[in-house]
């Protein structure tokens, strides 16, 4: 049975070299994901761009909606593959400072 995956050598894979992450974290002292730097200053909109300040919700914040799927949406089996996930993910060279962070949350 063929499998579908993006994982390997799929469309959306590509060549790294050398031992740089593959992503920026700020915590590892490397400011941007690129060599290019910020995008110069500037947007483009349809209509008027307003500045004012959102309405906050009850719901908004970083805990409630994965919550929410945790508690109501995922069976036993699910959940006992997430704390699998998120715990490999973890023991797989995560270092400090980031590690603190994710125990802390």
């Amino acid at each position: 049975m063929p499998v579908n995956t993006y994982m390997f050598d799929g469309q959306m894979a590509y060549d790294h070299s050398g031992n740089a992450p593959v992503y920026a974290p700020n915590s590892g002292d490397r400011s941007w994901a690129d060599d290019i730097g910020p995008a110069a200053e500037g947007w483009e909109a349809d209509g008027e761009m307003v500045r004012s300040a959102y309405t906050l919700r009850s719901e908004d914040d970083d805990f409630t909606q994965p919550g929410i799927l945790v508690r109501d949406v995922f069976n036993d089996d699910q959940r006992a593959q997430l704390v699998d996930t998120v715990a490999g993910a973890l023991l797989g060279g995560v270092r400090s400072p980031v590690l603190e962070r994710a125990f802390e949350y």
